[in-house]
């Protein structure tokens, strides 16, 4: 995909960043989306342990993906990803979550990429830094707010 295509859903006001992540893949993963999950390693173990516990009446399947360790190729098929570096995912995914505080690394292979950022103030400043790169990159950002 070329830069400027792309559609950031920026969702702000998030009271626990993680949560919030739960409900939006399981909702993607119900609507036969492929997405990619990425943030910093220690967030992205803390939301693997949370997708198994967050809804006893029903199972996300996901993988966690961690840096240098070859994932199964069985489970390629699985439909969200959980990795540090989203171009280690397999085949195609059309949906890229960022939970970290960085802008994603090859964030250009996905069509729609939804940013979640917490109502914490650091998390919030740097969510807007983030807005302001997605928008200076061509990026269509369209805000949804959280009431949480």
């Amino acid at each position: 995909m070329s830069t400027g295509m792309g559609k950031v859903e920026f969702h702000h006001g998030v009271g626990d960043k993680l949560s919030y992540a739960c409900r939006l893949l399981r909702k993607a993963y119900k609507a036969g989306a492929q997405v990619v999950v990425t943030g910093e390693a220690a967030t992205l173990r803390t939301l693997d342990k949370q997708l198994w516990v967050f809804d006893d009446q029903e199972f996300v399947p996901h993988v966690m993906a961690a840096p240098n360790q070859p994932v199964p190729a069985r489970q390629n098929e699985t439909p969200i990803w959980l990795c540090v570096d989203p171009s280690s995912a397999p085949g195609e995914r059309s949906i890229l979550v960022n939970v970290g505080q960085e802008m994603p690394a090859g964030m250009e292979r996905f069509p729609r990429l939804f940013d979640i950022v917490s109502s914490a103030p650091d998390d919030r400043q740097l969510g807007r830094q983030r807005w302001k790169a997605y928008a200076a990159m061509g990026w269509q950002v369209q805000p949804h707010e959280v009431k949480e």
